[in-house]
């Protein structure tokens, strides 16, 4: 049996609400090979990753 009374105020709910905080690039890779390799020419942004979850 499925509970409706939570479809009833679905529209009551905003469908998303995300924090981004700035990012500060302050180098670039100047190996282009590593770069294309980690996936961003942005040392800053290359988190790989471990399977496991944040604590």
């Amino acid at each position: 049996m499925q509970d409706h009374c939570f479809d009833e105020h679905m529209d009551h709910f905003p469908i998303a609400m995300a924090y981004v905080p700035w990012q500060h690039f302050e180098k670039i890779f100047d190996n282009l090979d590593e770069a294309y390799h980690t996936g961003t020419i942005f040392p800053e942004l290359d988190k790989p990753f471990t399977g496991r979850r944040c604590v």
